[in-house]
């Protein structure tokens, strides 16, 4: 089992001018300890789940990453999740195309419906119903499939979405991989399996997750999908993972990679994110022993 980190606090220690600095040290500190991933949230206001207030600091997502970027050489970058509502698709994907450039080929497009209402109505930006967001999804991924396939520079016609080019020049390094956030039975994961290259579900404990990869396995089952092809990640803050409890969560992981899990993705919380993950990097070698 490998692991990764997702940073969604920026109440920096220092202020907003130890921002740049601190996730610069970020960086350096994954890559050190070894983790292949390395995301932000793709919000605009705080999100309750964090303990914070909606007025807490918040950064853009994919700048964030570009500036990652410049600060790292092998670590996976991604946002978990892109919020559908909030770029046109053909604009995600030559940003996308733009962060694996700048990268060297490490940009993958993590990508969900979008949740948070307030955030939207807030900056007023369009909140469609669930079952239209979820549609949305759906034409996102074709198009960026489209984007991505360099023998195909022609028009996209959709429900919600149309282009009379699909041209984007330069072709990433590496094509992106396509991680779908969530754990939706009916909609979600039949997307992962006809579109996704990796999953990313709430470890809320092994019984759910494993149902949840069973419903996987059914859609690809469904849609001829080989089900080992898929990457499967989990968000592991049940409970939230810390320096002075590593062993008990590398224990509490091993039901997991048991399921197949892949990748544990954990989340400091504090104002010194850096030093968090240097805390928890002794627990690189040990996860991947499990499911060995």
């Amino acid at each position: 089992m490998d692991l990764g980190f997702h940073i969604p606090v920026f109440d920096i220690d220092g202020g907003p001018t130890a921002i740049a600095g601190e996730l610069a040290a970020v960086g350096k500190a994954a890559e050190a300890a070894g983790a292949t991933w390395l995301s932000f949230m793709d919000h605009f206001f705080q999100i309750e789940p964090t303990g914070l207030p909606a007025e807490a600091n918040m950064l853009e997502g994919y700048t964030s990453l570009g500036y990652l970027a410049a600060h790292t050489t092998s670590v996976d970058l991604g946002l978990l999740v892109t919020g559908v509502t909030y770029r046109h698709p053909g604009l995600l994907a030559k940003i996308v195309t733009t962060l694996d450039i700048l990268s060297s080929g490490r940009a993958v497009l993590g990508i969900g419906a979008a949740w948070f209402e307030r955030e939207h109505r807030g900056l007023g930006v369009p909140y469609p119903a669930l079952a239209e967001r979820f549609e949305r999804l759906e034409e996102t991924l074709q198009i960026c499939n489209q984007m991505w396939d360099p023998a195909d520079n022609g028009p996209f016609e959709g429900t919600h979405y149309q282009l009379a080019e699909t041209l984007c020049s330069p072709q990433p390094i590496n094509r992106p991989k396509v991680l779908i956030g969530g754990g939706g039975e009916r909609k979600t994961l039949r997307l992962v399996a006809q579109y996704g290259d990796a999953c990313n579900l709430f470890g809320s404990s092994p019984d759910d997750v494993a149902h949840k990869l069973d419903v996987l396995r059914r859609h690809c089952d469904d849609l001829g999908r080989d089900y080992d092809t898929i990457r499967k990640t989990i968000l592991a803050n049940n409970p939230r993972p810390e320096p002075d409890t590593l062993d008990e969560f590398v224990t509490h992981m091993a039901d997991y990679a048991e399921l197949g899990i892949d990748t544990a993705i954990i989340t400091p919380t504090t104002g010194a994110p850096a030093s968090w993950i240097d805390a928890m990097s002794p627990a690189v070698p040990k996860l991947a022993e499990l499911g060995r």
